[in-house]
This record gives structure tokens, sequence and C-alpha cells, in this order.
């Protein structure tokens, strides 16, 4: 399912990083553009895994959102909040 399929690509990157002892990433707005998901559940699914993965993490302490549009932007900055 595609919402599992997201989930797992945040949750391999961040598993990566903290492999190679990365301490900062940066994700875009993945599936958000021209593959159409709804923003609003990308945000959430973005949002949970990487809290998740923060609790446990040695190495990956910043997770930056880069959000292409205003919209991504304020779902992300009241999801956020």
């Amino acid at each position: 399912n595609e919402e599992e399929l997201l989930y797992t690509a945040y949750k391999n990157s961040l598993v990566l990083a903290e492999q190679n002892q990365v301490q900062a990433i940066a994700f875009p707005n993945i599936s958000t553009g021209i593959y159409g998901f709804p923003k609003e559940k990308a945000a959430e699914i973005a949002i949970k895994i990487v809290k998740d993965f923060l609790n446990t993490s040695h190495y990956v302490n910043k997770v930056f959102f880069v959000c292409f549009d205003e919209k991504n932007y304020n779902i992300y900055n009241t999801l956020l909040k």
C-alpha cells in the first residue's frame, strides 16, 4: 500500500543515515507532487516515523523538512506544534 511504501522510504533513509553516523538529514515532501499523494497524510507519516526514529537514534539528531510550497509548510508547521 502507498502509505506503507512512504513510511518505508523515510525509515530506510533514516536507517542508512544512522549506519553512516550522519547527524542531520533533510527530507523533501516525498510523493506529494507528481505522484499526488495527499499532503496532509504524507506529512503525518513523515513526522511519525521521524519522531519514533529520533527516540532511539544514536547519531541522527536533526531532521529538516524541506517544503516546496506554502501549503506543505503550513501543514508541517501545524502538525509540529
